[in-house]
């Protein structure tokens, strides 16, 4: 089974005043369609371990060349990253082999005849991927922008948006996206506090908070699973 590895700020990052951030649960629930799907270039994912050969001839040989032959469609065009590890979970590390190859261009390969005292261990591999091979594409909203910071500051929540925009945001958002009006600089980067910022919520920014004493003016939009 594929696992997701990372997930960046916006990819249903919750975003405080004290900058602290907590993942958020992922929804797969369907959004509307007709909205393009993208695929974050900073999500990555890894492959199943994979264990083609044991040490017991020349050495233990999980070759990318052979793992694709025998795994067709599991293993990505252009791995990001490979992981080897022995079958009773040891590090390459701590198992304490010398590794001929190990790489997301041939894979990985222990030679026996490199060992100064014994066979090499028997290991497994995985490789990591990008999108669109880990799945995890993400639908965008319009933008929205229902308040203005002339009066406590500038409340983009959700519980105000959905009512106002009926069937245009999915129950469940992966994602937020906030910047300001004018020059589309992205909330995170203004230097304002941000009361709240996350998917569940929406965003808040407060006129007390802020040095200047007032709030830039911000639009959001939501991130929900595709299809």
């Amino acid at each position: 089974m594929i696992k997701l590895l990372s997930v960046a700020i916006v990819a249903g990052l919750f975003l405080e005043s004290d900058q602290q951030l907590v993942a958020k649960p992922v929804s797969l629930l369907p959004v509307k369609p007709g909205w393009p799907c993208y695929y974050p270039t900073h999500i990555q994912c890894w492959t199943d371990w994979f264990d083609r050969d044991d040490p017991s001839g020349t050495g233990d040989w999980e070759t990318l060349y052979n793992l694709r032959q025998e795994n067709p469609g599991k293993i990505c065009s252009k791995p990001q990253d490979i992981e080897a590890q022995t079958l009773s979970g040891l590090s390459v590390a701590a198992a304490g082999d010398v590794i001929y190859k190990s790489d997301t261009t041939s894979g990985f390969i222990c030679r026996n005849q490199d060992q100064s005292k014994k066979m090499c261990n028997d290991y497994r591999v995985r490789f990591s991927c990008h999108p669109p091979f880990c799945g995890g594409g993400v639908c965008w909203t319009k933008w929205y922008d229902r308040d203005d910071p002339s009066g406590t500051g500038d409340w983009e929540l959700l519980t105000n948006l959905r009512p106002e925009n009926p069937g245009q945001i999915c129950e469940h958002p992966l994602y937020i996206e906030a910047v300001t009006i004018d020059t589309m600089t992205p909330a995170i980067s203004t230097g304002e506090i941000l009361h709240i910022y996350n998917p569940t919520q929406g965003f808040v920014c407060r006129n007390t908070d802020q040095k200047s004493g007032t709030c830039r003016d911000y639009k959001v939009r939501f991130g929900c699973p595709c299809k």
